[in-house]
């Protein structure tokens, strides 16, 4: 430990002394240290102590002793329902809200634009608009009519972003009612939650005995990396995404699709690969309890971006059929990884 000797802290004590400045920004310093600290030590015990957490840390530990799966199993089981009976179905109704918007872009939306330009051009030369009046008259019949289909279809590409808001408190939510039983909390004293704790020591598998410890042989942090790394690239290459004027450009260019070329895409798809590989380092360091939830996590989205991708599943789904789906989606995945790894 630091420690100081009696001429130092006189020493100290003379400058504080003669420059009061000093200890009034030690002592700023030391209240905003504090302040972060606690922040953060709040935020994470209200997390663990909160409602949900503790809802669905009883509801695992009820499926746990009601089957009599071991803990590995048990947390497999419990992520692969809450996705299935959550995510999944909002998965659906994502695909289809932009199924509809696509076929509204691309078979009502074009004849519009084109109505809407000869009218725009009569208008022009019968009131002698200028033109800036007439593209801005322009822009606002047309933002009208796009917002006219949208009514009349609904489906406005807004509620396509309702899985978010499913998904990343569900992701949370679970990971804190792990990270409660691998480390007895919110109430370390608890004889329930020692006995949880007592029970993922030894409720692991294969080369992972100990939920509670880290996974020594790295498989579990490497196979959370290339699972993540595949859902991105089935994602970017396999799925519609669309982003409109209203969101990020200008109402010209309205309901134009992003290409998997543009910068934006690009941009976008080197953050999620790099995301996804750090997540590799911070999982090495996480017990493998979690780190086994998160793995569990990511093979049911690869899983559910398959079964999406399935035309049969779509029909069953009533997402309309749009011109961007793949007859044969399976095969064009094994061509496309193909095509890609020959490279």
């Amino acid at each position: 430990m630091f420690r100081i000797t009696i001429s130092q802290a006189v020493s100290i004590q003379r400058c504080i002394s003669k420059y009061p400045a000093i200890a009034v920004c030690s002592y700023n310093h030391s209240v905003q240290l504090n302040q972060k600290r606690n922040f953060t030590q709040g935020f994470f015990q209200a997390l663990s102590e909160s409602k949900p957490v503790a809802i669905l840390q009883d509801a695992t530990i009820n499926l746990h002793d009601m089957t009599g799966m071991p803990w590995w199993a048990t947390i497999m089981v419990s992520t692969f329902l809450l996705r299935g009976l959550i995510t999944f179905p909002l998965s659906l109704y994502q695909q289809k809200i932009l199924a509809k918007v696509e076929k509204v872009s691309t078979e009502d939306f074009p004849e519009i634009v084109k109505e809407l330009k000869m009218e725009t051009a009569y208008a022009q030369r019968k009131f002698e608009w200028t033109d800036q009046m007439a593209q801005n008259m322009y822009a606002k019949s047309l933002k009208k009519q796009w917002q006219n289909l949208l009514i009349r279809d609904n489906c406005h590409p807004a509620k396509s972003f309702i899985i978010i808001f499913f998904q990343i408190p569900l992701w949370i939510t679970q990971s804190a009612t792990l990270r409660n039983m691998l480390y007895m909390l919110p109430d370390p004293e608890d004889i329930k939650a020692q006995i949880v704790t007592a029970e993922m020591s030894l409720g692991g598998f294969g080369w992972i005995p100990n939920l509670i410890e880290i996974d020594h042989s790295f498989i579990l942090p490497v196979s959370l990396g290339i699972l993540n790394l595949t859902i991105l690239e089935v994602t970017m290459h396999f799925k519609t995404f669309k982003f409109y004027s209203f969101f990020f450009f200008q109402i010209q260019i309205m309901s134009r699709k992003v290409k998997r070329d543009s910068k934006l895409a690009k941009y976008g798809t080197y953050f999620f690969r790099a995301f996804s590989v750090a997540l590799v380092p911070i999982a090495a360091f996480t017990p493998s309890g979690l780190t086994l939830y998160w793995v569990s996590s990511s093979l049911f989205g690869l899983f559910q971006n398959f079964m999406i991708m399935s035309p049969k599943v779509r029909r069953l789904a009533r997402i309309p059929k749009v011109a961007s789906e793949h007859e044969k989606p399976y095969l064009n995945l094994y061509n496309e990884a193909r095509k890609r790894l020959g490279k």
